[in-house]
């Protein structure tokens, strides 16, 4: 996965008025909770980026 598609994904997982994730209705048709694994998964890979961007700077 790249930065990019990680962003979309960021992007369009998003909580919807009636509390479900609007990336997954719109992509599968899935009534999600929001935050739905999809939105944790690429939240996840985020902030390891970060941080690993954090600690190289830092030594």
């Amino acid at each position: 996965m790249t930065d990019q598609q990680e962003q979309a994904i960021l992007a369009v997982h998003v909580r919807g008025l009636d509390g479900m994730c609007v990336g997954c209705r719109a992509w599968w048709s899935r009534l999600t909770p929001y935050p739905c694994p999809q939105l944790d998964w690429a939240t996840s890979r985020q902030a390891r980026r970060i941080t690993n961007r954090f600690l190289e700077g830092a030594g």
